[in-house]
Order: structure tokens, then sequence, then C-alpha cells
């Protein structure tokens, strides 16, 4: 009998395996698919190598300003997915070396009782179940997926020449992030979102400034579309990006009563089910579908079982990044949900028109936004849009995290000429 088995490879399972190995548990890994999950094959990984060539592909068009002359530039798409495949499948390898000492079974899997998982045709017995089985594109009534014209964003990884028209339906981050590659890419793209303005989550400033950015790059923007007067014959592809709901049909769920809540697992503070020995985390499980959080989930959900100490899975910070052309990032509260807390509230910004390094690397687009609590004038939320902003944000990350005031933060002495030093000129 196993200690502990996880249902799902991705960064949530893996993750937990790998802590379970850590505190010496008897543990197997169960993964229908490739190692890696959502976000290895299908996600931040393969989308931010494709990001990365179309960042070289940009600047290269760009050379002149820094004094470079180049000439006959063309994208080669072929080479492009090849690279993204080549670092997918590194990595993949990687993941599969670190997997010494847990037992691990490429197979699907189905529930039959608290203890028992049929994988492969025989039975496998655990003290604990872990559910990490990650979750999947959802696609739109009337624009359904035919893996040609209308594809998902799993698909849109795979393409091998790039649309010369392309349609993004869903303006949140995955497709914010498509629009912005194909864009410079060379794809004539529209973008259309349902809500009023794009990445409805986010802080409205953030989105305001992005969207006109999209339109200086001649990235068509739609807000308040009405999708169902979409015509897909007007464009070679059309990508659905209106989200991702939870992985989890052919478990066995109903087998054991195990309770959802709005279509994903159902758990408590602890992330137990409602079955006592069957946790889940990661995507399946959680409303936030980040890889980070997932891994996070998935590591407390294996300590909640086996430690006398338990801990909530509530950590509140959650950096939150979208790889545009410039990058946006969050964490903590946003101004709209300060307010909304009854927080009062002190709004900080900085211009990155501003910024020695960002003149340097020409990329002056974009602000730095600080919220703090009026009366403890703790930094309580950040936003960014600019340059390097997906690594920036940690910096906030840890300000939230420790409570710490903007003033804290300005004695901080930062490297000059660097974009970091930017917080000390928040005002």
């Amino acid at each position: 009998m196993y200690d502990l088995a996880v249902i799902g490879a991705g960064w949530a399972g893996f993750n937990a395996a790998q802590r379970a190995k850590d505190l010496k548990l008897k543990v197997c890994l169960i993964e229908s698919a490739k190692i890696g999950g959502t976000c290895l094959n299908h996600g931040c990984i393969p989308t931010k190598v494709l990001i990365a060539c179309a960042k070289a592909f940009s600047l290269a068009e760009k050379s002149s300003v820094f004094g470079i002359e180049l000439e006959n530039l063309r994208v080669n798409f072929v080479k492009i997915q090849a690279r993204k495949n080549k670092i997918v499948d590194q990595l993949a390898q990687g993941m599969k070396a670190r997997l010494a000492g847990i037992d691990f079974i490429n197979s699907g899997a189905q529930l039959v009782s608290p203890q028992e998982i049929k994988v492969d045709g025989r039975l496998i017995n655990a003290k604990f179940i872990l559910i990490a089985s990650g979750s999947r594109p959802v696609g739109l009534a009337g624009l359904e997926f035919d893996q040609e014209k209308i594809i998902s964003s799993d698909q849109a990884l795979e393409l091998t020449e790039i649309p010369q028209s392309l349609l993004i339906i869903g303006a949140g981050v995955i497709g914010c992030e498509f629009a912005s590659l194909f864009s410079i890419l060379g794809s004539k793209v529209t973008l259309a979102e349902k809500m009023p303005h794009l990445l409805p989550e986010q802080d409205q400033d953030l989105a305001r400034k992005l969207e006109v950015i999209f339109k200086k790059k001649s990235i068509q923007v739609i807000t308040g579309a009405d999708v169902s007067a979409i015509k897909p014959q007007d464009y070679s592809r059309v990508i659905v990006c209106v989200g991702r709901a939870s992985n989890i049909a052919g478990l066995g769920l109903e087998n054991l009563g195990i309770k959802l809540e709005n279509g994903r697992i159902g758990v408590d503070d602890y992330l137990k089910t409602s079955v006592a020995n069957i946790y889940a985390a990661g995507d399946c499980a959680s409303r936030i579908m980040l890889a980070h959080y997932a891994a996070y989930q998935g590591i407390t959900a294996v300590e909640n079982m086996v430690s006398n100490n338990k801990h909530k899975a509530n950590n509140p910070v959650v950096p939150a990044c979208i790889f545009t052309q410039p990058q946006l990032a969050s964490v903590g509260l946003n101004e709209d949900a300060a307010m909304a807390a009854g927080l009062a509230v002190k709004v900080g910004k900085f211009d990155f028109r501003a910024s020695g390094a960002a003149w340097i690397i020409d990329e002056t687009e974009g602000f730095i936004k600080v919220i703090s609590n009026g009366q403890t004038q703790e930094v309580i939320g950040a936003s960014i849009i600019g340059p390097l902003a997906s690594e920036l944000i940690a910096i906030f990350s840890m300000a939230v995290s420790l409570h710490l005031t903007l003033s804290q933060i300005r004695a901080i002495i930062f490297a000059h000429p660097t974009l970091a030093e930017s917080i000390h000129e928040i005002s």
C-alpha cells in the first residue's frame, strides 16, 4: 500500500509528490497524458517560449533605435515551434529525472473506494489520495472547437503557420497573450470581449492602458462584443479563450460521493474533500488557476495529511503575471477591491517614462501603481504594466507578505540604473 497516491502530474501533483518523497512517504504519481500537465505542455512554458521568440523579433525590427542595421528580417515559424518543442521536451526530461523514489504510472485513474484506485487495468491502494487533475479549455456554444477553423488555446500552440487573420474571443489573460504574440508575428488580430474592457479582473487603469497600446499596434479591440454576431468565415482562424474548467470527468468522484462546488472539487480550508482521506489541489479544485498557486496547494495538502499542526491554504499574496508586450503583473488588492473592502485607500504611481533604465532598453510605456492602507501606510497591493513587470512584482509580493510600508521599501538601496529603483520615485 502506498502512503499517498497522486492523480495528475501537473504542477500541483508533481510538487505534492516531491514533498511527499521529502517526508519519506511511499508515493505514486499517476498521469494519463504527459508529465507536467497544463503548465508544461499547454500553458506557461510553451506560450512563454513563443512570446520570447516574438519579443526577439520585435527587438530586431526596431534594432535601428539601438544603432544596429538589419535587413531581410523574417519569421521562421517552423523553427520557432521546434524551439518550443525542444524546451518542453528538455523540461519534461528534467521532471522525469526528479521522479527517483516515486512510482510513476502513465495511465488514467478511477476512484473505486476511499483507498482504491483503478489504474492500467489493476487496483492500487493508498492511505491518502490527492486529486490534482488540472483543467481544460472551455468551448463556446455556437462556436464549438472543430480543430481547424475554431480552436482552443491548447490547439493554438500547435499551429504550423501564422494565421493571416486571427479572431480571439475572450480578452482575459490567455486571449491578451495570444493577441500580443500573433500581432507581433504578423497576424491581423481582432480581440473580442463581451465585458466593457479588457482583462475584467485586473486593475482598470492597467486594462485601459493595455487597450490603448494594443490599438497602437493595430490590434482591433472590440469590447461589449456580441459573440452571436461573429462570423468565423471572415478569419483564417478563431481562438476561443473564454476560460477553463476543472478536468474531473471519468475520475469516479460520484462513486465516493465527493462533493463538487461550482464545477470544481469541493475542499475545506485544509484542501480536504468530503471524503476524509482524499484531498484535492490545483485547477481541479481552485478558483485561482495559476501554476505557482497549484504548487503551493499541492505541497500544503501533503503537509496537512501527515501533520498534526495543520495550516490553512489561504495565503492571499498570489502574484499574477500576463506576458503581453508590455507585461502586466499584480499582487494583493487592486484599487477597486481595496475600496470595496472599506479600506482607506492611498494610491501611488510611477510612470516608466521617468525611468533611465526604461529609456536605455526603449520600453517606456506603462507605470507602477501601488495601493497602500491610508491608516497604516502598509502596502496592500500593486499593479504594473511595463518592462519586466513579471520580475518587478516579486518586490511587492514580499512587501505585501511582510506588511511593509512604501517608506520601508524606499529605504532599501536598489542598483542604478535599473527598473527596480523606480520604486523610490512612487508618489
